[in-house]
């Protein structure tokens, strides 16, 4: 019987950064003073690490997922003295975002795993993200889009892992059950314990072996999940 993946993407499918602010965000903080905002780099930074903080916080207390348009406009309030226009948050999000990409790295071999992973499997991703088209485009310039069933996104499905609404939105993208379905990440909670609890196999990537899981429920990475699958 097919197994139906269902993939992390931040950490599991690409290394990356999840700090907001170690790429280097000069075009952004330029936006800024063409807009007549008087901030310095590092008053820039540390207003949108505390915007962007406050909106954790709240997505911590109940997995409600914000959208990086909401953020954006919420901080160019506070820098600007006003309500932005739609366009200038458009523009200074696609800026920050092009920046903060920056950090994100496709491992050697990726690409040639998930494709070996697609010839035995149906796949989708499980993503929390708080822009719709992110992923997605990842995908695409990594070359692996077309082998992908369904990309799912906490920011479409209102709901972040490990809400079980993410998971149940997954398992409906491909009409699969639970219980065919086996999960991969790299967050103790988002993709091990979550999709656990709603009856989804799970697989931690966890090489120092931070967390309580089955030995065989721990991977050191992405590439040890073929010979696992294989020993079922």
């Amino acid at each position: 019987m097919t197994t139906h993946l269902l993939l992390d993407f931040f950490g599991t499918l690409v290394d990356y950064s999840p700090s907001r602010t170690d790429q280097g965000y000069a075009g952004s903080h330029a936006l800024l003073a063409g807009w007549g905002a008087s901030l310095t780099y590092p008053e820039f930074l540390a207003t949108w690490s505390a915007v962007s903080a406050e909106f954790d916080r709240r997505s911590d207390a109940d997995d409600r997922e914000f959208s990086m348009t909401e953020l954006g406009a919420e901080f160019l309030a506070r820098v600007l003295g006003g309500e932005p226009v739609a366009a200038d948050v458009e523009t200074f999000v696609t800026t920050y975002l092009a920046e903060w990409n920056g950090g994100v790295r496709c491992a050697p071999g990726m690409v040639e795993l998930v494709g070996r992973l697609a010839a035995g499997h149906r796949l989708a991703v499980v993503t929390n993200t708080h822009r719709a088209d992110l992923v997605p485009g990842h995908l695409a310039a990594m070359g692996v889009a077309h082998l992908v069933d369904a990309v799912v996104t906490s920011v479409e499905v209102g709901w972040r892992k490990p809400h079980p609404a993410i998971y149940a939105a997954a398992l409906d993208a491909l009409g699969v059950p639970a219980s065919s379905a086996v999960f991969v990440g790299d967050t103790f909670g988002a993709d091990f314990t979550g999709p656990e609890s709603v009856g989804i196999r799970s697989f931690l990537i966890d090489p120092a072996g931070r967390y309580p899981v089955p030995a065989g429920r721990r991977l050191d990475s992405l590439f040890d999940l073929p010979a696992r699958l294989a020993r079922r």
